[in-house]
């Protein structure tokens, strides 16, 4: 699953990006990549291992939702279960 939020161009500087991604590892577990940064800069990348799907679920609509009252917005979603 991937989602990508972005903020409202102000004119003064790029906008701001958020992207989560949520992976499957092969050990079985589940991985949450939050890269975050400016749009043609540079961007930071933050990886949070979970042990189920579930839970990793659970962390990714936590972040989706934290950077929703933020006023990003959400532009992409792509995957089995892409609900916003």
């Amino acid at each position: 699953m991937r989602l990508l939020l972005q903020q409202r161009p102000d004119g003064r500087e790029a906008p701001r990006f958020v992207q989560l991604t949520l992976q499957p590892d092969l050990l079985g577990g589940w991985a949450l990549l939050r890269e975050s940064g400016l749009i043609g800069g540079k961007s930071t990348l933050r990886r949070d291992q979970y042990l189920d799907q579930a839970s990793a679920l659970a962390a990714l609509e936590h972040a989706r939702d934290a950077q929703l009252k933020r006023g990003f917005q959400l532009m992409y979603a792509e995957g089995e279960t892409a609900r916003a």
